[in-house]
């Protein structure tokens, strides 16, 4: 009962050269049941016996994932199912689970716990979180009893949310990783103050720190020199998710996305390219979170920060100890 499983050692950030991660165990050898290893007990997985459905957690055009529960132990997990004869959604299971598989050593990116292949489907398993960050800042918004000068997620909670997002994608550029479609709903958090990236199936291999493929992710969280690429330029490097990241907190702080509406794709596209990028609204947030958000969504790509000057932040180091376990749980359990 091999399964795909998580290294014994979590991999070391170190210095960074031009080999992808290892190679993941083809479809073909994996089994149809596994074993995995949570808090020091080690757990039988096998869908036919075992794993019951408590409910769909989302679903995509090939792919779908749910909620499951091992019923000798109660224990919950996520499960992401993709048949294995879509080649393309299979290709984009087996990056996902390489990169979770290489990532086991970080706190910020969501825990792998195995792989099988069964009734034709690849099956991923990994830890359940309790929402994602776009239906958690939704949810925040409808609340009733927020005063009228504050916001619905106070800056501290943004601020530790923001440092979780910078350590993954830090990490992630330590094994040469970049993400691509960092967004709301690509963010996981959990009552326990956890919050943690995920969906790595359209993440690309650095060489040279470069990504080249610039149709992967989603298109209104793409920076400029993703949708309109210079011909000069043959790539572009990880300061393209530094965009996707300084977009995503900055609708998290508003609660909607910070670009105007549009009558279609390709004027939201337009104004990604030729408007002033968006910034937070006057006299709400603090200087160091305007600057944060300033720094992040600067068109020229070179004038953005990298992650090891993003983590130096007043915005970050200010917020990055707080416990948000609290606010979280007000939230998600409101009605």
């Amino acid at each position: 009962m091999s399964g795909a499983k998580l290294p014994k050692r979590p991999p070391r950030l170190g210095p960074i050269n031009d080999s992808p991660p290892p190679p993941v165990t083809p479809p073909d050898n994996l089994d149809n049941k596994t074993t995995i290893h949570i808090n020091d007990k080690d757990i039988d997985i096998d869908p036919e016996i075992n794993i019951e459905t408590l409910q769909e957690l989302g679903r995509g055009a090939y792919g779908i994932v749910e909620r499951v529960r091992h019923k000798p132990t109660g224990f919950e997990m996520a499960v992401k199912r993709i048949s294995q004869n879509i080649v393309q959604e299979q290709r984009r299971l087996l990056m996902d689970m390489n990169v979770l598989v290489n990532s086991a050593g970080c706190p910020n990116i969501v825990e792998f716990y195995g792989a099988i292949f069964s009734e034709g489907d690849l099956w991923l398993f990994m830890e359940i979180m309790d929402s994602s960050l776009d239906k958690f800042y939704r949810k925040a918004y409808t609340r009733v009893d927020i005063p009228t000068n504050e916001n619905a997620i106070p800056e501290s909670i943004l601020g530790k949310i923001g440092s979780c997002i910078v350590k993954a994608l830090q990490y992630l550029h330590g094994i040469k990783i970049i993400h691509r479609d960092v967004k709301p709903s690509n963010i996981l958090i959990s009552r326990n103050g956890s919050v943690k990236l995920c969906d790595f199936g359209i993440s690309g291999h650095l060489v040279n720190s470069i990504a080249q493929t610039f149709e992967a992710g989603c298109k209104p969280y793409m920076a400029p020199e993703r949708i309109n690429p210079d011909p000069q330029r043959r790539g572009y490097d990880i300061r393209s998710d530094v965009w996707s990241l300084g977009i995503s907190m900055l609708e998290l702080a508003i609660g909607k996305y910070p670009f105007p509406e549009s009558k279609n794709l390709f004027e939201q596209l337009k104004r990604i390219c030729q408007d002033d990028p968006p910034r937070l609204p006057p006299n709400r947030f603090s200087k160091d979170f305007e600057s944060f958000i300033e720094q992040c969504l600067q068109r020229d790509y070179e004038m953005r920060p990298n992650y090891n000057k993003l983590i130096l932040h007043p915005f970050i180091t200010e917020n990055e100890t707080k416990d948000i376990s609290e606010f979280v749980s007000k939230i998600l359990d409101s009605t």
